[in-house]
């Protein structure tokens, strides 16, 4: 481990402390030797919460992405304070995930058992450590112990007993769950520390400080922290393509990121410093394995970017080097499902498991950008055009095939069979933002945008509580399948979209806008605060229901600065006015709308995108869906769903480019959304009886299976 002094170089002094401590960072980054206190009960460190909700937020803390000033990149994400969500859809969703979901999961992580792991884990290295012989009078122990007090064999090393299953643990330990567990403790944690960036939430707040001391006992005495290893007795790092290992590391080192972000708190960098210093002293210039499930990739990238230790990014670099030549290990399902068949620089298309994909792309996307290395960036674009193109669902999801959670044949994009994964429609998200921020491309945010809206949005349902973990563009009436039952559900025993969700939507804010120079670039649009630029701006709207977007300026320099607005693909007609006037600058068809000038406060631009309903087709080659459309509204993907049509679904057809027409309702179980309805076929089961006139009506993606559960299905044949 590094000394104290240097160990966050980047940082100085370390704000953890409340108004009764001391801000020494000595006592922030004390000694790993220094013994920690075990723990009584599941009630771990339950003293003093008005303390532990009492944090200290930095001035200028940024998100969860944040290029290093000698990356490569044409845009840099603003920074906390200077980016906030106050009105609008986005601004409901995340105040719904503070007041609904986090506080499910809170509960969920008890009675799943992911605490009680952690807790058994320390427990259980107490007593090893407290039955450990002391050494006799010669110096030589009688019996032979691992770091973590397992009992080892006589050369020292941890007993061969390995998991019965892929993610199954051992029987016997006490241990619950899928071997990643842990994972969701860390995706929980760091929601929390965006969420405690936006105010006061003591019971958040408590939980962190909590979970931190918890996750400081477990530790051991060289950094490794895992429950399913300390408990079961497996050797480390011996099945990598299952054991998820680097995987939970690499969650645990996001979640310290956002904690210090997003709060000030150290105490749980400092455990994630440690583990990040173990994988180096135990990988670093060895060919000894890459995890099966990338995404240590992107978090050592950004404890690199967190705390200046180049050793970080040397890893980080390496793990993307060796993807390709099997170090991943036998997974049982092929190479090409670890993303280990081939090296990242000659890859041309995504291929295996959709979310370890999209998680390495994240990572590779940071690596190329703190390195310079334009090859490997070049390589992750290529990928990227090529999966929009062709592996890609109308929604922006991503997964054909439930057998392996993955990526299909191009093209191959069934409506019924598509998975879909949830967390894989955040590791798009984030990797296409990482994308945009390297190259200033528009293309990255409307992607963004469609994910957003639609293949992620549709995993939640209306009340906060429920989750998709597939997302399908169909569900017929009949609909069973055990990995997906057709309705949103309260938890998973594989869990990992939920607090997945719940991160991404307490980090959303961070997506909104960028800077490059003199110049704010708005890429997503909500009500929002927007400081960057020197540019201080109020954004208002109704977007998505409506088009029509305002910036308000509220402090600008003398000197002229630049306002970029991302112009939609999808608008077909976009117009734009500064304080109510026209003006001359033409409007793309699509990329940004530039506006370079002195700007006063009270300036106010109010741009007019295109939300007329169209027909959407699919590309000739996607056998599933031929003789189909579908129909969006600005960013919104729609759906029919049997609760709103007046005859069965499946016998519904309609005639492409007929004439759509919107209206805005309330729905039970729905609320406020607007209806798309068009002249359709009923189609009887005889051919020869006649075939009447209906009403077809279609809803947002995102709101549907918030009624009745009937059937669903977005690409709807053509008469």
């Amino acid at each position: 481990m590094l000394a104290q002094e240097n160990l966050f170089p980047r940082l100085g002094a370390c704000p953890l402390h409340t108004p009764d401590e001391s801000p020494d960072t000595t006592s922030v980054l004390a000694s790993p030797a220094v013994a920690s206190p075990a723990v009584a009960s599941p009630a771990v460190a339950k003293a003093a919460p008005e303390a532990a909700a009492r944090t200290l937020i930095q001035q200028a803390a940024p998100g969860p992405a944040a290029p290093t000033a000698s990356a490569t990149g044409a845009q840099r994400p603003l920074t906390a304070p200077g980016v906030w969500l106050t009105s609008g859809l986005l601004h409901d969703w995340q105040r719904r995930n503070a007041s609904a979901s986090m506080p499910l999961a809170l509960r969920q992580l008890e009675v799943a058992g992911n605490l009680d792991n952690v807790r058994l884990a320390v427990r259980a290295a107490t007593a090893a450590s407290a039955s450990r012989p002391r050494p006799s009078a010669d110096g030589v122990a009688t019996d032979v112990t691992t770091a973590d007090g397992a009992p080892a064999d006589g050369d020292g090393r941890r007993p061969r007993r390995l998991g019965l299953g892929p993610v199954d643990p051992l029987p016997g330990a006490g241990y619950r769950g899928p071997v990643f567990m842990d994972s969701d403790i860390y995706k929980t944690l760091e929601a929390i520390g965006w969420e405690l960036s936006h105010g006061d939430r003591p019971d958040l707040a408590t939980f962190a400080a909590t979970t931190a001391a918890l996750l400081e006992q477990a530790q051991q005495p060289d950094g490794y922290l895992n429950s399913y290893i300390q408990l079961s007795g497996e050797p480390r790092y011996a099945r990598l393509a299952w054991s998820h290992e680097m995987y939970c590391a690499g969650h645990l080192i996001q979640a310290a990121i956002a904690l210090h972000r997003g709060t000030g708190d150290a105490r749980l960098l400092t455990v994630a410093a440690r583990l990040a210093d173990h994988l180096v002293s135990e990988f670093a210039a060895k060919e000894k394995g890459l995890d099966g499930h990338p995404i240590i990739e992107t978090a050592l990238t950004e404890l690199y970017r967190e705390t200046g230790t180049a050793s970080y990014l040397s890893l980080a670099r390496q793990f993307v080097d060796q993807r390709g030549h099997g170090l991943a290990g036998d997974s049982g399902m092929g190479r090409r499902y670890l993303q280990d068949h081939m090296p990242a620089r000659e890859s041309g298309t995504e291929v295996g498991h959709a979310v370890r994909a999209l998680y390495l792309e994240a990572g590779v996307t940071d690596v190329a950008t703190e390195t310079e290395d334009d090859e490997l960036l070049q390589s992750s674009i290529r990928r990227w055009d090529d999966m929009v193109a062709a592996k890609t669902s109308l929604t922006g999801g991503n997964g054909s095939r439930h057998v392996d959670e993955g990526f299909g044949d191009r093209f191959e994009l069934p409506p019924d069979r598509a998975y879909n994964e949830t967390c894989a429609a955040i590791a798009s998200f984030q990797w296409s933002w990482r994308l945009l921020l390297a190259t200033g491309d528009p293309k990255y945010a409307d992607h963004m945008e469609r994910v957003l809206y639609n293949g992620f949005a549709a995993a939640v349902a209306m009340t906060g509580d429920r989750f998709f973990y597939v997302n399908p563009l169909q569900r017929r009436e009949d609909h069973f399948e055990k990995d997906a039952p057709g309705r949103r559900r309260l938890w998973f025993n594989c869990a990992c979209c939920p607090p997945n969700i719940m991160r991404l939507f307490a980090s959303l804010e961070h997506y909104l806008a960028a800077t490059n120079g003199d110049t704010l670039n708005v890429h997503q649009y909500t009500g929002a605060r927007l400081t960057g630029a020197d540019l201080d701006v109020e954004v208002t709207t109704d977007y998505p229901w409506s088009g029509q977007v305002t910036l308000r300026v509220l402090a600008a320099p003398s000197a002229a600065r630049g306002l970029a607005l991302r112009v939609p693909a999808w608008s077909s007609s976009t117009s734009f006015t500064i304080n109510n006037s026209a003006e001359r600058t033409v409007v793309p068809q699509a990329g940004y709308l530039r506006l370079h000038r002195e700007w006063r406060p009270g300036d106010e631009i109010t741009l007019r995108l295109d939300m007329t309903p169209r027909w959407t087709y699919p590309d000739r080659r996607v056998d599933a869906v031929r003789g189909c459309a579908a129909i969006e509204r600005g960013p919104l993907v729609y759906c029919f769903e049997q609760a709103d049509q007046m005859v069965r679904l499946d016998e519904l057809a309609v005639r492409p480019g007929s004439r759509l027409s919107e209206r805005e309702v309330t729905l039970d179980g729905i609320g406020r959304t607007i209806q798309v309805s068009v002249l359709a076929r009923h189609l009887p089961p005889a051919p020869e009886q006649s075939v009447p006139r209906v009403s077809a009506v279609a809803i947002p993606y995102f709101h549907w299976d918030n009624r009745d559960g009937g059937p669903m299905r977005v690409w709807i044949p053509s008469a």
